[in-house]
């Protein structure tokens, strides 16, 4: 099994840290600075072996070029991407293979919110680290795509295995629940979980990772029937204030 740790940074952004205990292989998803990450690698007893990106944006890349520098490894990035990500070493698309020891992740491209956006999935470890393609019960901003890509990354995330373990990069799960009673206020399964999010919330518990399954039941970015209603729903998010 992997050992998958969450390490908060900046005000509210997840960096992943993946060690294989087989391997020794420990690799860090979308390390928005290096401090934390430092911090665990040396409370853990790891050695960083690799550097993942799912997109370009700063607050995902932000600690590459430190980590890369101190650790001597390489940073698997989006290959759409590759002039925005110029510590990148090895560049990866669609069906590409990356590896930790013995566990492969599969490349999946997900655009939308930005141009070259990519996910990993670890399909026999029964996880995905989707960037800030989905989040729990929301989906990222349209900055650099369109409505149509976002419901086609939906779908296909959302026909993953129901158990499939989801890893978004922010804290945005009790903003993105207010607005899916909004959009959904007859889903009793939302009203249910936000009552957990919350208790977590009020406790200063993380809320994330998600599953397959809750999203299914209470993303309304995913369950959305159309690419009309995903555009809908994305823009009266975009001006939610509650």
């Amino acid at each position: 099994m992997l050992d998958i740790v969450r390490i908060p940074a900046l005000s509210d952004n997840y960096i992943w840290l993946v060690h294989d205990p087989a391997s020794g292989g420990t690799m860090v998803v979308d390390p928005a600075e290096a401090a934390g990450v430092e911090r665990v690698l040396a409370e853990r007893g790891w050695r960083l072996t690799a550097i993942w990106n799912t997109h370009w944006h700063p607050d995902h890349t932000g600690g590459n070029a430190e980590l890369k520098a101190t650790w001597k490894v390489p940073v698997i990035a989006p290959a759409a991407e590759a002039a925005k990500i110029p510590t990148a070493d090895r560049l990866v698309g669609e069906g590409d293979v990356v590896r930790l020891g013995d566990h492969a992740a599969t490349v999946m491209e997900v655009p939308a919110h930005t141009a070259g956006h990519i996910a990993y999935h670890f399909a026999e470890d029964g996880v995905v680290f989707v960037g800030d393609t989905l989040f729990a019960m929301g989906c990222g901003r349209l900055f650099e795509g369109t409505a149509a890509q976002m419901f086609a990354n939906l779908q296909r995330l959302g026909a993953l295995p129901p158990e499939t373990r989801v890893y978004c990069a922010h804290e945005y799960t009790q903003s993105n629940g207010r607005y899916a009673l909004v959009a959904e206020p007859a889903n009793q399964a939302i009203r249910a979980r936000m009552a957990d999010v919350d208790r977590a919330r009020a406790a200063g518990e993380a809320t994330v990772p998600t599953t397959i399954a809750a999203e299914r039941a209470t993303n309304p970015f995913l369950r959305a029937e159309s690419v009309e209603i995903l555009a809908e729903r994305r823009a009266a998010k975009d001006a939610f204030r509650g």
